[in-house]
């Protein structure tokens, strides 16, 4: 009897958090759906313009489909260079390794606002070498979003690799495999799962990243929060709780299908 109260009081606080923490977000429904021009609760007049005027202005497409686009080159480099460095790391084993993993998470400590001028600074020099390269282009962005979502791979990676076996390299090591077989074939399928928290980390944070895109784009590179903060800034658009809807939708639905998945996956491996 007490273990049922003590599980029940658990869930209602579980419960209680949890709507403390998702009522900003649901209040943003209904706001989405007012009638007029200016963020505010629908008072019996529901309406769909601003989802409609989602469709119509092609400036939030060119914004989601640039945030897309930047997010998911920004993983990717991301993910092969954190990869790349933990490996290093881990097989390095000695002070130089630590002085190199305190050295990558300087990011952490400076202020955004501080980062921000520095990759405005550098970006503007390199577009005066390489203009493709530089403020307000699309390869400048991802290069200063790897700088900044870097440290927060190499975080998980290094995670990944702490949970990892040795002996399992040492063997492989031993039946005389090389070093590059030994990483591909044993050390990799061994850290899918650290490899894909890094992914999908990284798109994340470059998904949502503003303080530093603020400062390296004009106008030639608009991403999603740009637009966002554009239409806060300029006129607090309706529209903004719109897309916060759609993403809110999106999300939900991803971590339903990642929660099947993961369902899925573990009931095949228990009738197995």
């Amino acid at each position: 009897m007490n273990t049922y109260r003590t599980a029940w009081t658990t869930r209602l606080l579980v419960l209680l958090g949890l709507a403390f923490m998702l009522f900003p977000l649901l209040a943003v429904i209904p706001v989405s759906f007012t009638s007029k021009r200016y963020l505010s609760m629908p008072k019996g007049n529901w309406s769909l313009r601003h989802y409609q005027a989602l469709l119509d202005n092609p400036d939030w497409a060119s914004a989601i489909g640039q945030s897309l686009l930047i997010a998911f080159i920004t993983a990717v480099v991301a993910t092969l260079l954190v990869v790349a460095f933990a490996l290093g790391v881990w097989y390095l084993r000695s002070k130089l390794a630590l002085l190199l993993v305190g050295l990558c998470m300087l990011p952490l400590a400076i202020p955004p606002v501080i980062s921000s001028m520095v990759l405005y600074f550098m970006e503007t020099s390199i577009s005066k070498v390489v203009p493709g390269l530089g403020y307000d282009t699309i390869p400048g962005v991802v290069l200063a979003h790897v700088l900044m979502v870097a440290p927060f791979g190499i975080i998980a990676m290094l995670v990944a690799l702490g949970q990892l076996d040795r002996r399992m390299e040492m063997a492989a090591r031993n039946l005389g495999a090389s070093t590059w077989q030994t990483i591909y074939m044993v050390l990799l399928p061994n850290l899918k799962l650290g490899i894909a928290s890094t992914a999908l980390l990284a798109f994340a944070l470059s998904w949502e990243e503003i303080a530093v895109t603020l400062f390296i784009t004009s106008f030639d590179v608009i991403t999603l929060p740009r637009q966002i903060w554009s239409g806060l800034r300029d006129n607090v658009d309706p529209s903004i709780a719109a897309i916060s809807v759609i993403l809110i939708g999106i999300t939900l639905l991803a971590l339903a299908g990642r929660a099947l998945v993961q369902h899925y996956a573990a009931r095949g491996q228990h009738e197995g």
